[in-house]
């Protein structure tokens, strides 16, 4: 965790239930973390075998911070690939290079309202795969929509004060 950032990583209970409802899918998967803090869902799905990994964070203490995270595991020539942008910059950039995802996890800080605008830009660019999975982590109090353009809500579990959203995306 990078010292000085107030960054509220997924909790370890979270992480696991997260894949464990994932299970085999994320084998050989595309994998796409937003806000990634410190990484570590994103080397989660390294681990459990995704064939590449996305980790987007702007802020530059975290960027270090996931660098390290990679380098520690070994990891510096996986599949991962560091952008070091905002989310919205991130997400238009990837729709340019063509870059799409099977599954997009979001985490950004729960002060912020980000969250429903991220979702959204996920739905305006075309990063997704047919039937890709876009996973929120939020805090439980905070109402998401159901539905949004091509995502829906398919379940949502709570672990705490946390939640996790998971949206399917439909094909066009």
């Amino acid at each position: 965790m990078p010292k000085g950032v107030k960054i509220r990583p997924t909790s370890q209970k979270v992480k696991e239930a997260l894949f464990s409802i994932l299970g085999s899918q994320i084998y050989e998967a595309s994998f796409l973390e937003l806000f990634a803090g410190s990484g570590g869902v994103g080397i989660e799905a390294i681990s459990r075998g995704a064939s590449r990994v996305f980790f987007v964070e702007n802020n530059r203490l975290c960027v270090k911070a996931i660098e390290e995270n990679l380098n520690a595991l070994g990891l510096e020539y996986s599949p991962a690939t560091l952008l070091p942008f905002a989310a919205e910059r991130a997400i238009k950039a990837l729709a340019r290079k063509r870059q799409r995802f099977d599954f997009v996890f979001l985490d950004p800080p729960y002060y912020e309202k980000k969250l429903k605008n991220c979702l959204i830009k996920l739905t305006s660019y075309d990063i997704l795969n047919p039937r890709s999975w876009v996973i929120a982590e939020h805090n439980r109090s905070q109402v998401l929509p159901q539905q949004l353009s091509r995502l829906k809500v398919m379940f949502t579990k709570t672990y705490g004060d946390t939640a996790v959203s998971f949206y399917q995306e439909r094909p066009k």
